[in-house]
């Protein structure tokens, strides 16, 4: 016990936390565990379910390009559903991204009178079913489509460039891109718009000041604080795009084998999405068509983890650099 003058003084007793901290931490503890442990166990299953594949085929399979599911005659390849998946994603993100981007820079900027009500239609197109769009994009979009842009472009360019080779039909790895690029603009515009409206006011009224242009203010001002926000966004994006499967099954022609890989724009493909959905019902326990689709589908879980992975460690990494140079 210590003493100053007359007042003594008594070492403070720690404070008890509170039981609602401890509830909290316990619940927070479990939920993370929560989702490790599924992580695992679908891994887990998915590699124990297809083991007879790997079995089989080993490495090859990933590198194979026939798929014939006949009894006897059993080959399987992945290798054109991942070429077709990671075509169409990158073409979605190719369209989507850049009109997202401007979606959002023209929402942030706008009166709220205009803004408010465009922002929410914008965010409408998010609640859309998949199917919806696959069946819209089937009946309606990929008729125009066909007569106003594969069939000039065919034959502007069909003798001269390979990829606008090949008889535009309408079912083609260009439409199911555009349809996928439409599907994640609502995703991607949206939490751009939020990020970009995350920045001070006082950053953009200090741009103007200064005698910039709208884009100049965007420039100098929005993108260089809202970088990692954007790329977040376009993340999310990409993520909807590989996963997706109704759309695309709907409009991607469905080819198998060696003709699904991506050759040309107006050609059939086929993702690893769209192969699972269009043959697992048909296959068989018995033969190795089902663990070959479940290969498929650890192989594409397997690409978003680690889509998902360079993308935390690029936030990460421009993250540092950004404190680096407040810092300097």
């Amino acid at each position: 016990m210590n003493s100053v003058g007359n007042i003594k003084l008594s070492p403070e007793k720690p404070k008890r936390r509170p039981i609602a901290d401890k509830i909290f931490k316990i619940a927070a503890t479990c939920a993370g565990v929560y989702v490790l442990v599924m992580v695992v166990l679908l891994v887990f299953q998915l590699v124990s379910e297809s083991y007879p594949i790997w079995e089989e085929d080993g490495l090859s399979f990933i590198t194979g390009t026939d798929w014939n599911a006949v009894e006897g005659r059993e080959s399987f390849g992945a290798l054109p559903y991942i070429f077709g998946t990671l075509v169409t994603a990158s073409l979605a993100m190719l369209i989507g991204v850049p009109l997202s981007i401007g979606i959002a820079m023209f929402i942030s900027d706008a009166p709220a009178k205009i803004g408010g009500p465009l922002g929410f239609l914008v965010e409408l197109l998010a609640a859309v079913p998949s199917v919806i769009y696959g069946l819209w994009g089937l009946f309606v979009f990929r008729l125009y489509f066909k007569d106003w842009v594969e069939e000039p472009l065919h034959n502007l360019f069909g003798d001269s460039i390979f990829l606008f080779s090949g008889t535009p039909f309408g079912l083609d790895i260009i439409t199911a891109s555009v349809i996928l690029a439409i599907m994640i603009i609502p995703t991607v515009s949206a939490v751009s718009r939020e990020v970009m409206k995350a920045v001070p006011q006082q950053q953009r009224e200090a741009a103007y000041m200064l005698g910039a242009t709208k884009w100049e203010m965007f420039k100098l001002a929005v993108f260089p604080y809202s970088k990692t926000g954007l790329i977040g966004a376009s993340i999310l994006g990409l993520g909807r795009a590989v996963g997706e499967t109704m759309a695309v099954t709907m409009l991607i022609g469905n080819a198998t084998g060696i003709a699904a890989i991506p050759s040309s724009l107006f050609k059939p493909s086929q993702t690893m999405s769209s192969i699972i959905a269009n043959e697992f019902v048909e296959a068989s326990p018995a033969s190795l068509h089902l663990p070959a689709l479940i290969g498929v589908a650890l192989v594409l879980l397997l690409i978003a983890i680690a889509i998902n992975v360079v993308a935390h460690l690029l936030v990460t990494r421009m993250m540092k650099v950004k404190e680096g140079a407040i810092n300097n």
